[in-house]
């Protein structure tokens, strides 16, 4: 079975658990006040939008890879995990500005209509808190020993903490041009964060030995970089068809990939002063998105951050394969990671 039919199968399991979370929640928050009732509402549909569920399930299926079954704990922990990478991308959308997700608006366009963009703005960034601490109230009611509770809050907490200082590094990096050592500390914090959460809570609430924890933190890092590395990619060169929205959207904002790091490197002064004059643009029209596209493969910027992709990438199978988790936990994370890897060739 491939990674993507993993995610289906799981996937719906924690979908259930999140409607009967959410059935719970939103009832209660009607009871406090209306209004709220209907932020609670909008947070449901917003996390209940149909995704692949990678964070909880990689929760869910190092859990199983140690203990050989899923059972009600697990998905009640995988409630608090979705939960939890929600909370970071309502916050995320609201400072990209973005419009939609997952084929829905963001939370903030959602609690803007009918009042105003402050409404909306403020509206999110206090409905993304309440996500988190959401988050926490479902790992702390699934079940598992106090013991071990008390060690993938201490976990999530300091994610939490590691994402957001991500963040801030991610929005700094748009006024200014990081090297390839700033962008690595950036993106410590990024998706390896997340998945070094999510991977580590699944082990820790599985009994895995404390060798294969100290493995599976190393291998989740590998995987952010080489998750990252892949999506930024896919943001500059994947076509509005194959992304499901426009291209260059992180471009247009003035974000700096690891692949427009290398060109900052790498490229010729004429070909910097072009770059340089369209990344921040606000709205990138098709020919200055092709220039950019030009500029990072003639310098041989795609490659380089291809290539970091992939070492990455080899690094995380190699160091899952060391693990004692059983075969099917193994062959998910290969294959996810392979698919990583092939997708680098479909942009050129």
């Amino acid at each position: 079975m491939g990674w993507e039919e993993t995610l289906d199968q799981y996937g719906v399991l924690i979908e259930e658990k999140l409607k009967g979370f959410f059935e719970e929640t939103i009832t209660a928050a009607r009871v406090f006040h209306s209004f709220i009732g209907e932020v609670y509402s909008n947070i449901g549909e917003f996390v209940l939008r149909k995704g692949k569920r990678l964070a909880s399930c990689s929760t869910l299926l190092t859990y199983k890879g140690y203990i050989g079954n899923v059972n009600d704990q697990i998905l009640r922990a995988c409630v608090g995990i979705e939960l939890y990478r929600h909370c970071i991308l309502a916050h995320d959308d609201l400072i990209d500005r973005d419009g939609l997700r997952r084929g829905g608006k963001t939370l903030h366009r959602l609690f803007a209509e009918g009042y105003d963009r402050r409404m909306g703005e403020g509206t999110a960034v206090f409905g993304g808190d309440i996500l988190y601490a959401l988050a926490l109230q479902g790992l702390m009611t699934s079940g598992f020993s106090q013991e071990k509770l008390g060690k993938t809050v201490h976990l999530l907490s300091e994610a939490y903490r590691m994402v957001n200082e991500s963040q801030i590094l991610d929005l700094l990096f748009e006024y200014k041009e990081p090297d390839v050592d700033e962008w690595y500390r950036m993106a410590s914090k990024r998706a390896a964060s997340l998945f070094k959460a999510t991977i580590l809570t699944g082990g820790i609430l599985g009994n895995a030995p404390e060798g294969d924890l100290q493995i599976l933190g190393e291998a989740a890092v590998h995987v952010g970089y080489s998750f990252d590395i892949q999506d930024d990619i896919i943001d500059t060169f994947a076509s509005r068809e194959q992304y499901g929205r426009t291209p260059g959207g992180d471009l247009a904002r003035g974000k700096k990939p690891l692949h427009i790091v290398y060109t900052l490197k790498l490229a010729d002064q004429r070909r910097l002063d072009t770059l340089r004059s369209i990344v921040g643009k606000k709205l990138l029209s098709r020919r200055d998105l092709e220039g950019i596209r030009a500029i990072v493969r003639e310098c041989g910027a795609l490659e380089a951050a291809k290539e970091v992709s992939r070492k990455h990438a080899e690094r995380a199978k190699m160091l899952i394969d060391q693990t004692s988790l059983n075969s099917e936990t193994k062959g998910f994370f290969s294959s996810l990671i392979s698919y990583i890897e092939g997708s680098l060739e479909w942009y050129k």
